[in-house]
């Protein structure tokens, strides 16, 4: 783990510029977590810890591993925030620390409230001139052009090609004009491929953090002046940071995407800390060599950012400006991702096709999905009426109720001839979550006609065997971390994750996190959307067999829906686009991941299992799926 490596070079350096100085080293580490830090500290020298970890389940565990790892005479652990910690003879800590340790970033940073926790630290807690590790932050920005990311926050016009005449959707104006949400999107920038964004400009530092000195949390602004290296259309900022773990600038660690950094063996594979994207309010075009200024808010948890060309006296442009508040509701309704497929032109093609093939022209249609754009498509297509369950024109009718509550008179007595639906709910996290349809479906069978079209008109649950390059360490075991013994820490987690009875998959975006096929996808499950809702648990089992070595890290599921006999589109995976087994994942959907256990375990027998078996059930009462696989040599 590099950035341990790091901590541990930073913190032994730390130590001994106190030491050297003939002072006693006295050590505070806010959010200890596992204790690591504080047990890196005493074993480089230093003579007393203070470690605060306020999330009581992690404080006992931290206590118990300080023990086992012979430190309790040095490291006193203290369960509360950091903000609560009293000084003086009677208080938590005898005295002031003069090495000051966290670890409280996330990736903008300042978003787990580093800023408030060191100033009060500061304040309260450290000497004056204490050392900091890590001893400073600097955040970068850098301007690029990205049709892909701007997807993620603005809604484009959708070509409609109907049979005679292409028609294109607008959205109104209060949409396109809208700031956005002020939240930061942070994804694994290491796999958005080159291709999908143009640099406008190099990358500027725009603030950077001393630890070792009082720190401000209030609001406040940094502007920087660019000269754009390209002409294009100002729209994101990326943005990342590093941290220096010692005043000279000698130990580094950075989260800089893969073409910032020299060479690509730099780039450290990290889940917790990513990048950030960050939406301009709006889109502006920028004239290569003519300067703007950028300029990055923050307050005392998160960054905005906002672009200026002019810089005049009379320009009241530095005044510090609150974060943007989303106007138009669709950033409320929609995240990113939603809004990328909403944006995708190939799936709403996918749609329209369909829909032209249900489509009559005296078609009564009811629609139910959340925030979907399907009833436009089918008002644009030509159909009668439209009725949309759960937001233009008189054609189109939203009833504000859940399905179960809908009336003979909701739909003005008329028999609903074809019922649609992407299907998308807000709610949903795993694939099958979005399986509401099938009981949408069987709430308003009493209101379709006998020979109603359901589009889609089924649904196949769909899994693979998969080998990760990087993403099973989120699963992986500690053991033992840099000489230090953790175990007591992977127990916990193991006992939290068997505490709930079964194993169950998790949500997960497969685009940010490669892995390679080992299997062929599997068909494991069909829900036919003509029928209601079965009475029955549905069960399956099978095996798959693997085609590939590698390491069977886990099954990914993801559901595809048969919008018409010849028509599917697939929330998961989109190919295999190699004989490498490298795959390609749909980037607007999170697929479900169930991580096995055992190929986790860092004592795995080599020989490798030749097929996977699998047991799969669907309860019809929850909605929810059960499995369970085992590995056969």
């Amino acid at each position: 783990m590099a950035m341990n490596v790091k901590y541990y070079q930073g913190i032994r350096a730390a130590v001994s510029r106190v030491k050297g100085r003939g002072e006693k080293a006295i050590v505070l580490d806010i959010g200890t977590g596992t204790g690591l830090l504080s047990m890196m500290a005493v074993t480089a020298g230093a003579d007393f810890c203070y470690a605060i970890e306020v999330f009581t389940p992690m404080a006992i565990a931290a206590v118990k591993i300080v023990e086992k790892n012979g430190f309790s005479g040095k490291i006193k652990v203290i369960n509360k925030h950091s903000t609560e910690v009293t000084v003086g003879p009677d208080g938590d800590m005898q005295c002031h620390a003069n090495i000051l340790i966290t670890e409280l970033f996330d990736t903008e940073l300042i978003g787990e409230g580093a800023l408030p926790s060191y100033e009060h630290a500061h304040k309260y807690l450290v000497q004056e001139g204490c050392e900091a590790v890590p001893h400073r932050a600097r955040v970068y920005a850098q301007l690029v052009e990205s049709k892909r990311m701007w997807s993620w926050n603005k809604l484009f016009p959708i070509h409609v090609q109907a049979e005679d005449d292409e028609k294109i959707i607008v959205f109104p104006s209060e949409i396109e004009n809208c700031p956005g949400v002020p939240s930061v999107y942070d994804i694994q920038l290491n796999q958005v491929p080159r291709s999908d964004f143009t640099i406008l400009s190099d990358v500027v530092t725009m603030f950077s953090v001393d630890f070792s000195k009082q720190v401000n949390s209030s609001s406040t602004y940094y502007t920087a002046n660019l000269e754009p290296i390209k002409s294009g259309m100002a729209q994101v900022i990326l943005s990342w940071w590093d941290v220096d773990m010692d005043p000279s600038g000698m130990i580094k660690c950075t989260m800089a995407p893969y073409w910032v950094q020299p060479t690509s063996n730099d780039v450290q594979w990290r889940d917790h800390w990513m990048q950030c994207v960050y939406f301009l309010p709006n889109e502006e075009p920028v004239l290569q060599g003519e300067n703007v200024y950028l300029t990055a808010y923050r307050d005392e948890y998160s960054v905005w950012y906002k672009l200026q060309k002019a810089r005049n006296e009379e320009d009241k442009k530095d005044a510090y400006v609150g974060s943007p508040l989303c106007s138009c509701q669709a950033h409320l309704l929609w995240n990113r991702p939603r809004f990328g497929e909403l944006n995708d032109q190939n799936r709403t093609n996918q749609y329209i096709q369909a829909l032209m093939t249900v489509l009559e022209k005296d078609s009564i249609c009811l629609c139910i999905s959340d925030g979907s754009l399907l009833p436009l498509l089918a008002h644009y297509l030509g159909a009668e009426q439209i009725f949309k369950a759960n937001h233009v024109g008189d054609k189109i009718k939203i009833i504000e109720k859940r399905p179960e509550l809908l009336t003979a008179s909701d739909l003005e007595d008329k028999k609903v001839s074809v019922l649609i639906g992407e299907p998308f709910f807000t709610t949903s996290l795993l694939p099958w979550h979005n399986l509401y349809f099938l009981y949408a479906r069987t709430a308003v069978a009493a209101h379709l006609s006998d020979g109603v079209t359901v589009l889609p008109q089924s649904a196949s649950l769909y899994m693979m065997v998969v080998e990760f390059k990087d993403f099973w360490r989120i699963r992986s075991p500690c053991g033992t971390c840099e000489g230090f013994d953790v175990h007591i820490m992977d127990d916990m987690i193991k006992n939290s994750l068997n505490f709930r009875e079964s194993k169950e998959a998790e949500p997960h975006p497969l685009w940010e996190y490669p892995c390679k096929s080992l299997s062929d996808p599997q068909e494991v499950m069909k829900f036919d959307f003509r029928l209601t809702v079965p009475q029955q648990t549905l069960s399956t089992d099978g095996s798959v067999n693997l085609l590939r070595t590698g390491k069977s890290h886990g099954a990914v599921l993801w559901m595809e829906y048969h919008l018409t006999a010849d028509i599917s589109v697939s929330t998961g995976l989109v190919q295999i686009s190699d004989e490498k087994g490298n795959c390609k994942w749909n980037p607007h959907c999170k697929q479900a991941v169930y991580f096995f256990s055992s190929a986790l375990e860092p004592e795995t027998p080599t020989d490798l299992p030749s097929a996977i078996t699998y047991a799969i059930n669907f309860n019809p009462k929850t909605g929810e799926i059960a499995m369970s696989f085992k590995s056969l040599s």
